[in-house]
């Protein structure tokens, strides 16, 4: 996995509803397809997201093969206060990333 993208919005105020946006680079190999001498490529998702918020779990998902490569992720939160993201995708091989980004509360 490569590092993710998230997009928040510039600033937001306590109480506003705001989207977040997220995207990681991941092939999203379903277990499906063969090599071409045709032995079984292994299955490796991404299948565990998570986000919080000032430490609380905001947003999970749980991943399954019929999920595309790079998976794009959005979700809707109201904003308590101020506070900082963290954002975790952790895939198969149990592999994780994790970006932390600050909510600007005016």
């Amino acid at each position: 996995m490569t590092k993710a993208r998230v997009k928040l919005p510039e600033s937001a105020k306590v109480g506003d509803v705001i989207e977040v946006k997220t995207l990681i680079s991941h092939m999203m190999e379903t277990g499906q397809r063969k090599e071409p001498d045709g032995k079984p490529i292994p299955r490796l998702i991404i299948n565990t997201f998570s986000a919080t918020f000032a430490g609380v779990e905001v947003f999970k998902a749980d991943l399954h093969p019929s999920i595309a490569a790079n998976p794009y992720l959005a979700f809707y939160m109201r904003v308590p206060g101020p506070g900082e993201f963290e954002f975790t995708w952790t895939d198969d091989n149990g592999e994780r990333v994790s970006e932390k980004v600050k909510l600007n509360v005016v």
